[in-house]
């Protein structure tokens, strides 16, 4: 298949495979941002969200959405590849570490946006395209790979009888042993859908609590649950960490040797896109969880490094 690149500024993109119309959107309000990010500078993306009061502007542009990445010490010079990378939300905290960037993503308007934000990078490369596609032709050396906030869509895109053992093993074939690969995923069991917020995905009460009764192509875990899947593809070495509250926004990222303290955990009504019912106190409970042993399986969200067995 013959490439066919274009470039935004210094950002290269690489449409080879992309099927011609975007599979994945949220509508007008990308071509929206799309002009924002035309007419802003980084800088002003705070200004800009305060003003259009839209949570599609400040997902897609707040800047502590990086702050699941901007903690993390990658190898100096690192080959990333990013799975599912959107508008670019954490493009930026990866390619200013790291050596190259090869990102991924199904939709063309939300590259566009990512090149845009991004264009004075000279290290960022994104293939459109459903990963199954662009994979056949992505190299085998990643240093690392990220999936942030894309495991949990595995079920709708990769299919199979094990969905997330397939994704999870395609991913780590493009990564070198020794390599990482770095996932961000809610919690189903996270302390905040008994308290009341919404599931993230389907927008309803208590339906990954429930098993998703009514939900098709989406699935999040269980800390056990994502255990046993990285675990049957073969993957012993792997670290849980805990982003507070959740990996979206996150404030603070805790790990079984730094845990959170009695009192600290105090900022939990932060849900922004819908409204949400308040059960219970959040932080008292968490304080009992605490106290318990138990807030590895109660945090709101996951951020686990999963390295890849040496040859």
């Amino acid at each position: 298949m013959e490439a066919n690149m274009e470039q935004i500024g210094n950002v290269i993109l690489d449409d080879t495979y992309y099927p011609g119309e975007d599979l994945y959107s949220d509508g007008a309000v990308e071509d929206h941002i799309l002009n924002l990010v035309k007419r802003c500078g980084q800088a002003d993306y705070p200004q800009v969200i305060a003003r259009e009061k839209d949570w599609a502007v400040m997902y897609h542009l707040a800047h502590e959405r990086e702050n699941i990445l901007s903690w993390y010490s990658f190898t100096p010079g690192a080959k990333v590849l990013e799975v599912g990378s959107g508008c670019g939300a954490v493009t930026g905290a990866v390619s200013s570490q790291a050596g190259s960037v090869t990102c991924i993503d199904l939709s063309k308007k939300r590259s566009m946006i990512n090149a845009e934000r991004h264009k004075g990078s000279d290290n960022i490369t994104i293939c459109l395209g459903n990963f199954q596609d662009v994979e056949k032709s992505l190299d085998s050396d990643f240093d690392y790979a990220t999936l942030i906030g894309v495991f949990e869509y595995g079920r709708g895109y990769i299919g199979g009888d094990k969905p997330y053992h397939g994704f999870l093993t395609a991913v780590m074939r493009h990564i070198r042993p020794g390599g990482r690969l770095l996932l961000a995923i809610e919690n189903k069991f996270g302390l905040k859908y008994w308290a009341g917020c919404r599931e993230d995905h389907v927008g309803t009460y208590f339906e990954g609590l429930e098993g998703y009764p009514h939900t098709e192509g989406v699935r999040t875990f269980t800390k056990p649950e994502l255990e046993k899947i990285i675990e049957e593809c073969g993957y012993s070495d792997y670290k849980f960490y805990y982003p507070y509250p959740d990996y979206k926004f996150p404030v603070a990222v805790y790990s079984d040797e730094c845990l959170p303290r009695a009192g600290e955990l105090n900022h939990n009504i932060c849900n922004f896109d819908r409204d949400r019912l308040v059960l219970m106190d959040e932080g008292k409970v968490y304080d009992q969880i605490l106290k318990a042993g138990l807030f590895p399986l109660y945090a709101n969200s996951f951020f686990v490094e999963i390295t890849k067995n040496s040859a």
